[in-house]
């Protein structure tokens, strides 16, 4: 029996192959400090329980496939608090990013179409963007330069016949940069130019440690119908099992194809479109107080890492990702030895290795990235661990 093309195009996350590994070593005792996976250990708002203990109608009925009206209006409102001016019609709720970015892909790619996009980058875009049958033009960044990717020469000279659009992520995942609301607009006039999809996935808004908020796509209205701003509640207010995304565009002829695949997935799960619509009732304090927490992390990560020999990185200005080149050969090979050899006083410590972050063979080989999602005392022992795996690990070498 045959097996898809597309799906064997596809890879296994990073951030969850080396899942077996984790279990049979915590299966035989050890404690992993896992640090492969964004998954902030900081306490979702209490708002998000009580809406869903509160909901009282009595038949848990489908939602509407673009999603709730009270849930709607929730991203209206949010948007025009950080001074962008939506319309309900100009947003699709979605399970999470991940399904905003997978329709996304669906309604605009055909078999051959590029996306250029900066790396590394978010994982799932390899995923997403060959499962529609499209090819990722990647833009190489390296950490010596803060993984700057503002370089509209440099963007220009990837595009051709079958350019579709320009993906971003803003902060970015996985190195942290941050554009300036100059930089954005110089990608923006190219989109402008060679009439491109312009695709902002800004999830990690709220989290920006070193300058002004990350300014938002929506804002360029010059761009009405160039730009799709993916969005999630996911990281905002640590409800990543909520599952609740947005696809955001003022492009009606794009959200009336995204829609078709809304309404064949019929739709989001009402009660998370409940409990994600009273998460926005949170005050900006919050926001400080988890912005603040991030921030220190993020020093520890950049501190202890730049302690150890051999290793190259950048300081991130926003998310909560690091991405860090490590003085050995395979990546993939010394988490395997993190998890199935290495211990210290029956500790390890689980990182994600960077192949999967790019489209470029053969880059990455010699990365991981850190989600610096623990406590800071934790995030201490597991940035000790990863010091001494390395020199454990090259010595078995």
């Amino acid at each position: 029996m045959k097996l898809s093309k597309k799906s064997q195009l596809c890879t296994l996350s990073p951030m969850r192959k080396f899942t077996p590994y984790a279990m049979a070593a915590e299966a035989a005792g050890k404690k992993i400090y896992k640090l492969n996976i964004g998954q902030p250990d900081i306490e979702t708002p209490p708002e998000f329980f009580e809406a869903v203990r509160g909901f009282s109608q009595k038949v848990l009925a489908y939602a509407n496939s673009q999603g709730t009206e009270q849930m709607l209006q929730t991203v209206v409102d949010y948007y025009k608090r950080i001074g962008v001016e939506y319309d309900k019609k100009d947003i699709l709720i979605t399970t999470g990013g991940s399904e905003a970015l997978q329709i996304l892909f669906l309604s605009i790619l055909d078999e051959g179409s590029e996306v250029i996009i900066p790396e590394p980058f978010y994982s799932n875009y390899n995923t997403f963007i060959r499962a529609a049958g499209g090819v990722i033009r990647p833009m190489p960044t390296i950490a010596e330069e803060d993984y700057n990717y503002a370089k509209p020469k440099a963007l220009e000279a990837l595009i051709n016949e079958n350019t579709r659009a320009i993906a971003i992520i803003n902060p970015h995942n996985p190195t942290g940069n941050v554009l300036t609301e100059a930089e954005l607009r110089s990608i923006a006039d190219v989109a402008k130019k060679h009439d491109l999809y312009l695709i902002c996935d800004e999830v990690y808004r709220e989290f920006v440690y070193d300058a002004d908020r990350s300014p938002c796509a929506g804002s360029l209205r010059d761009m009405d119908d160039n730009v799709v701003v993916i969005d999630s509640v996911s990281k905002r207010f640590s409800a990543c099992g909520a599952r609740i995304g947005m696809l955001i565009s003022r492009n009606k002829a794009l959200m009336a194809e995204a829609l078709k695949f809304c309404q064949g997935r019929l739709c989001t799960t009402t009660l998370e479109q409940v409990g994600a619509s009273a998460l926005y009732s949170v005050g900006p304090e919050y926001f400080d107080k988890v912005r603040e927490e991030y921030r220190r992390r993020r020093d520890i990560c950049y501190r202890k890492l730049t302690a150890i020999p051999g290793v190259v990185c950048a300081k991130p200005m926003g998310a909560f990702y690091v991405m860090a080149k490590l003085p050995i050969d395979d990546a993939d090979e010394f988490m395997k030895f993190m998890l199935t050899e290495f211990e210290d006083h029956g500790e390890t410590v689980m990182c994600a290795p960077a192949a999967g972050f790019y489209a470029t063979p053969g880059r990455g080989r010699n990365e991981i990235r850190i989600a610096y999602v623990l406590k800071e005392k934790d995030l201490e022992r597991a940035l000790d661990l990863l010091a001494m795996g390395i020199e454990a690990y090259n010595k078995r070498k």
